[in-house]
């Protein structure tokens, strides 16, 4: 039997609908069914229902991260506040802030508004320190929100486990602009509702090229004067694009559900999603089913920008991942009850600047980047592009991300070098922090080549 895509996508109807059918022509043409493409043609229905929009998708709507993803819909933008002021200036660096912010809420809004049940609960994130390096890093943490306006506080110790009953814990940062979803429920949610308004989502079809006016499927070719391309970790599979996005692999385990005895002790109440300070990250969400899902990085990149399905779980990393798992939480025993393992490709641009633009000149528009927190962004994304697209008056089009343009990635094999010595160091740092109670400078440094 094949194995499930994700604990999410495991027990949805994913019969694919019918491919294009043939030669076409729409006003907006979107590449990719996952949360870009989708909340793009669900705003441009909203804005102006007269504009002809249809979906392409090369398997099923949610096929990737937007269906495998950990289910926070927060406000994190993959770079910091304070590298956005460096590079724009900190009245655009609280725009995005407070944009990102309401984006949460946004998310929250159309789901009721739509009947999409995707188990939204505004938690909140609680981030662990449980080193003295850690608290350090979070006080650091503390410090910038102030400076750029973000809803974010310290807890003690007590108050912090009360949230989040992990061991070691010596306080936390905890910041409310986060909900916890079942992410797949959301991106089927979406694709039922941009049909409802009447968008043609085609599964099975598979974009062979993107160019100015058309994209060229393996079922015809889709021509319009607007493209859309909405691939995010897929983005290097496409011809001239193989250097745009590097596909990262993030990989996850899910619990059986889990009995009130365990919860009593762990928390997460209000279904918090929680994290800790260390380099390489993890994240994790109570579902509400009462699962623990939790996950990492640390999966190797492959070379090429390879994507394909034997990456998706990895022995080494998932025992890793469930080994971390239990030493925060002990309870679960050292045999811990996971039903599920599963993983996917990020999509990572060259200096971890997620971005947003239409060139009005090509036609050709792109939303992506998000370095894995791409539930909220995605959403801003939608709603950035219908503006364009559509030029319609928004404070959205003029915040920070609107435009830039990444520098590619650098050539194989130095790609393959750069990227897995990074993850390497990440790895090494925090083993040595744990041991020394100080910080791995290598790593500081290195954190300035992830837009820190």
């Amino acid at each position: 039997m094949e194995p499930a895509l994700s604990l999410w996508l495991s027990t949805l109807d994913r019969t694919p609908r019918a491919p294009l059918p043939g030669d076409a022509e729409v006003d907006v043409a979107i590449v990719g069914a996952g949360y870009t493409g989708l909340w793009t043609a669900y705003y441009l229905a909203v804005t102006d229902p007269s504009v002809r929009v249809a979906v392409v998708e090369a398997q099923v709507a949610g096929f990737g991260a937007s269906g495998r993803n950990g289910g926070w819909c927060s406000a994190l933008f993959p770079v910091s506040p304070t590298a956005v002021a460096r590079r724009h200036g900190r009245q655009a660096a609280l725009a995005l802030t407070r944009a990102m912010e309401s984006t949460v809420d946004e998310v929250g809004r159309v789901a009721a508004a739509e009947g999409i049940d995707c188990h939204y609960a505004k938690g909140g994130t609680v981030s662990l320190a449980r080193t003295p390096v850690q608290a350090a890093r979070a006080r650091a943490e503390l410090a910038s929100a102030a400076e750029f306006g973000i809803d974010a506080s310290w807890l003690p110790a007590a108050e912090a486990r009360a949230r989040c009953g992990a061991t070691d814990v010596r306080g936390a940062v905890y910041v409310p602009a986060c909900a916890a979803i079942q992410p797949a429920l959301l991106v089927r949610g979406l694709a039922e509702a941009v049909e409802r308004r009447g968008v043609p989502v085609y599964e099975r079809t598979t974009a062979l090229s993107l160019r100015p006016g058309a994209v060229v499927t393996d079922r015809g070719t889709l021509r319009a004067p607007v493209v859309v391309r909405a691939t995010e970790g897929y983005t290097s599979g496409l011809p001239g694009l193989r250097r745009t996005l590097a596909p990262l692999y993030s990989l996850m385990v899910a619990t059986e559900p889990l009995p009130a005895s365990f919860w009593s002790a762990a928390g997460l109440a209000r279904r918090e999603t929680f994290t800790d300070f260390r380099r390489m990250i993890i994240y994790g969400q109570r579902t509400a089913d009462d699962r623990l899902a939790f996950g990492g990085r640390g999966a190797p990149y492959h070379f090429g920008s390879r994507v394909a399905p034997s990456f998706d779980r990895d022995a080494r990393v998932h025992a890793a991942i469930e080994s971390t798992l239990v030493e925060l939480f002990p309870a679960l025993g050292p045999n811990p009850p996971i039903t599920h393992r599963w993983g996917g490709p990020l999509g990572v641009p060259r200096d971890w600047t997620a971005s947003v633009g239409f060139d009005r000149a090509t036609g050709l528009a792109w939303g992506g980047g998000y370095v894995g927190d791409g539930v909220g962004t995605s959403n801003l994304a939608g709603r950035t592009l219908a503006a364009l697209i559509t030029e319609t008056d928004s404070d959205l089009t003029t915040l920070p991300w609107v435009g830039h343009r990444s520098p590619r990635w650098e050539p194989e094999p130095l790609r393959w070098l750069a990227i897995n010595a990074g993850l390497k160091v990440m790895s090494v740092a925090d083993d040595r922090e744990d041991r020394t109670g100080r910080e791995f400078r290598p790593a500081a440094l290195f954190s300035r080549f992830l837009g820190e």
